[in-house]
């Protein structure tokens, strides 16, 4: 079916996620830059399930004001993609249920995810695949809530989110050597992996393969929905590379420090190590910061750098599928193909990336501003069936950019962590949103 009808800007889902994407952003800058309204959400501290005594003090974190921003997160989030979900041309009325309840059950996770011990060596995406696995395979995924388990809409959406976070001004904060660890050695990675996949392993389930390359190789599981869409790879293709792509990120986060201390390797090798072999970027904040603050900063502008990627591989992906593996001999593939296969929301990345390296960051001349505390990205972390991407956007070579987890190294339990105050106008909308 052809994606050239003007229909299909508000109606396909590709492109819905990027107006979506774009209405959070937008409100995002203005909340920040005016500092006119508040557009943040609910923080969750840690806590310490071992205190023993003062558990209930733990939790004082939840007053009226955290009640409030979770509130407005689920009603900004509700609201539009139930209007999404509307325009598609499904029934909002089974939809909106089954969205508060996994709202609710990604709410849960969030809040178990946050315990000291959990999130001091795995980030919440983990737990909350788990528990989605755990419920899926036991009880079952009910009928009547499946309506809200829109797995890609979602990620998608959050792709085009945190394009707003990808700054290609960090291509010149690190250099040539940094910019080769990221944009040489990754597409290596992929053809090699392709190569060993078909020639090597002789896997005939070539979406899959280029899916998979992609997630080990780019992101994890956002570069995994780009790559698989543009590659035309079953959902269950995609989920099987989301999978085995957490397990090995969760493997490298713990290990590869220990390789590198091992190795003798500095802090800013070892970093840059971390940020272009790692996929998760929330695991790539905690296996640096275990080597400590100049490698989480070089492994985190690495993988930042790395992010930008994401858009250009599906792009050729979708055009290598087109021309070569999927090619009808007795067809001609014209760029009507190339077009309809390529992932339209990766355009919504682009514009976002673009929107704030030249236009927002030029704007505020280094002008900085309150940050506000993150609006927590959908990703309905329960998600059953879900693999949720890291849409949790991150501020590069800010040494206030601590990610929840890699607080989770060096502060106390069971107190609520006040945020810092003053950052780049940029970064400070991406954690805005």
């Amino acid at each position: 079916m052809s994606d050239n009808k003007a229909s299909n800007l508000w109606k396909k889902e590709d492109w819905l996620a990027v107006w979506i994407g774009f209405i959070v952003i937008a409100i995002g800058c203005i909340a920040v830059l005016t500092q006119s309204f508040d557009f943040s959400a609910a923080k969750f501290g840690t806590w310490h399930a071992e205190v023993k005594g003062s558990l209930a003090a733990q939790f004082t974190q939840f007053n009226g004001l955290f009640w409030i921003k979770l509130l407005r997160t689920f009603l900004v989030l509700g609201i539009l993609f139930t209007i999404g979900i509307k325009l598609q041309g499904e029934k909002i009325g089974k939809f909106i249920p089954a969205f508060i309840v996994l709202f609710l059950i990604a709410t849960i996770v969030r809040l178990v995810s946050a315990e000291f011990t959990l999130n001091r060596y795995l980030e919440w995406a983990f737990w909350a695949l788990l528990i989605g696995l755990l419920i899926s395979n036991t009880i079952g995924t009910p009928e009547w809530l499946k309506p809200a388990i829109r797995t890609e809409f979602y990620i998608k959406t959050g792709l085009v989110i945190m394009g707003f976070s990808v700054l290609f001004s960090n291509i010149a904060k690190f250099g040539l050597y940094g910019l080769g660890i990221a944009w040489i050695v990754t597409p290596i990675v992929i053809i090699f992996m392709w190569w060993f996949g078909t020639k090597v392993l002789k896997l005939g389930n070539k979406p899959l393969v280029i899916t998979l390359a992609s997630a080990t190789s780019v992101c994890g599981t956002s570069a995994a929905i780009a790559t698989g869409a543009a590659a035309k790879a079953k959902k269950e293709d995609l989920s099987l590379a989301i999978s085995i792509s957490i397990i090995f990120t969760i493997l490298m986060m713990v290990f590869e420090p220990m390789i590198i201390r091992a190795c003798g390797m500095n802090q800013l090798m070892g970093g840059a190590l971390i940020g272009g072999t790692v996929d998760s970027t929330g695991a790539v904040v905690l296996a640096g910061n275990a080597l400590g603050e100049e490698a989480e900063q070089a492994a985190v502008l690495v993988k930042s750098i790395q992010n930008i990627l994401i858009g250009f591989i599906a792009f050729f992906v979708a055009i290598f599928f087109a021309t070569k593996v999927d090619k009808d001999p007795n067809q001609k593939v014209g760029a009507g193909e190339i077009w309809n296969r390529f992932p339209k929301f990766i355009i919504g990345f682009f514009v976002a990336s673009l929107v704030a390296s030249f236009i927002i960051l030029p704007l505020t001349d280094g002008a900085t501003v309150r940050r506000p505390r993150p609006i927590q990205e959908l990703g309905l972390r329960a998600g059953l069936h879900q693999h949720r991407s890291r849409h949790q956007l991150q501020e590069p070579l800010q040494a206030d950019a601590r990610r929840q987890g890699a607080l989770a190294l060096h502060h106390r339990p069971g107190v609520q962590h006040r945020p810092h105050t003053v950052c780049r106008v940029v970064p400070a909308v991406g954690r805005c949103l």
